[in-house]
């Protein structure tokens, strides 16, 4: 089994919102992300989706966006973004999910013996830099959804198993400093961390090592509009 990961698909097929505008890595992405995921992943394998899906508002209109996925090999597993307005309980999320999707919100899911789990996060303030009130709150909020989604993924743990946490905003600052969020994920010996929302510059390293922790950056236009393999097991 492969675990495979990208995130900031930013679907519109119902009401289509041209990407391309956004730069030459959106001219015909969805298209090249179909090609790619159809070469590599079996129906055995697991692909996650780290948060923004559709550029949907409603969940309603998220049904063309998974109807493009669903049929693709491998099972999915999906976190909130900031831009999934569309969703907005885990519940009714849950409902309307294609088979073979999975959603995340404040727990975690096994297969085989890899254990994922994860959370939306929020933006990491660097040193002396002053937060909103509103965005320190939602941090806070943050934080224990992070613990949550970690403390069930250590339930469902066992002995040799892996655990791969999605976070869809990197879980510290620009300089990678330690925060909150990434010191719970060093004290959980989480194995892998996929992250995306970062756009608009290519990183000299998509993948890095923090705390013994590999972490994948797998927004789309960023990673050539290619899956990344996270772990083979």
């Amino acid at each position: 089994m492969k675990i495979f990961a990208i995130s900031d698909l930013h679907l519109s097929i119902n009401n289509p919102k041209p990407m391309d505008i956004f730069g030459p890595a959106w001219d015909g992405y969805v298209e090249k992300i179909i090609a790619d995921w159809q070469e590599k992943v079996a129906d055995e394998d697991v692909v996650l989706l780290a948060g923004d899906f559709s550029w949907a508002m409603n969940l309603a209109d998220t049904e063309k966006d998974f109807a493009l996925l669903k049929d693709l090999p491998g099972k999915k597993v999906i976190i909130r973004g900031n831009h999934d307005y569309w969703w907005k309980s885990i519940s009714a999320v849950r409902g309307v999910l294609p088979q073979g999707f999975y959603a995340i919100q404040n727990d975690a899911i096994k297969f085989g013996n890899v254990v994922i789990c994860g959370t939306r996060g929020w933006t990491v303030p660097s040193a002396g830099q002053v937060q909103s009130a509103e965005d320190e709150k939602i941090l806070k909020r943050e934080i224990i959804r992070l613990e949550l989604t970690l403390t069930g993924a250590e339930k469902l743990r066992g002995e040799g198993d892996k655990l791969v946490c999605m976070i869809h905003y990197p879980p510290f600052n620009s300089k990678r400093e330690d925060s909150e969020l990434s010191n719970l994920i060093k004290e959980h010996n989480v194995d892998a961390v996929v992250f995306g929302h970062l756009h608009g510059f290519r990183p000299s390293q998509l993948k890095f090592f923090k705390d013994e922790t590999a972490y994948y950056l797998t927004s789309c236009d960023l990673a050539n509009n290619k899956l990344t393999l996270i772990e083979e097991v």
